[in-house]
């Protein structure tokens, strides 16, 4: 009896385990736009990747047999994850993150004008001097050709 408890234990800790890792994907979404081919690109990944443990505990725990009150289990777990954490954690997770991702992109922003802007003033002097050597040595070049 101890073992299909641990057993059970062991389902209820994969049912909130998979919903965990699906609501980090789903902070990911909120995060970084998607086009609709890559969300069920992720989908697919992810389902793989539930069936394979799903597959693992139940070839360690019942050598391969389907135990119902296992799948209850893991239900449970999911359930009970979804209703409680899940939600508070992908709306502050993700909050966090796209803050932290704005306030990035405005120090590297600032970061990449400040050396950025020598650089293009940099380049249009450069061109400007070497249009005029071009167009210099071009003129030479003609007036050479022509003496000949």
């Amino acid at each position: 009896m101890t073992d299909e408890n641990i057993f059970l234990l062991h389902a209820f800790v994969l049912g909130v385990f998979i919903t965990f890792v699906y609501d980090w994907l789903r902070i990911f979404r909120r995060v970084v736009s998607h086009a609709a081919l890559a969300v069920s690109l992720e989908d697919l990944g992810f389902w793989g990747f539930c069936a394979a443990e799903v597959f693992l505990l139940m070839y360690h725990e019942s050598n391969g047999n389907l135990r119902w009150f296992a799948v209850l289990g893991a239900l449970a777990g999911m359930l009970l994850y979804r209703k409680t954490l899940s939600n508070p954690l992908v709306k502050y997770v993700s909050l966090l993150l796209q803050k932290l991702f704005k306030l990035l992109g405005r120090l590297f922003g600032r970061l990449l004008g400040f050396v950025w802007k020598p650089v293009v003033a940099g380049r249009k002097r450069f061109f400007s001097f070497l249009k005029k050597r071009l167009t210099l040595s071009g003129k030479t070049l003609r007036m050479v050709v022509r003496k000949r």
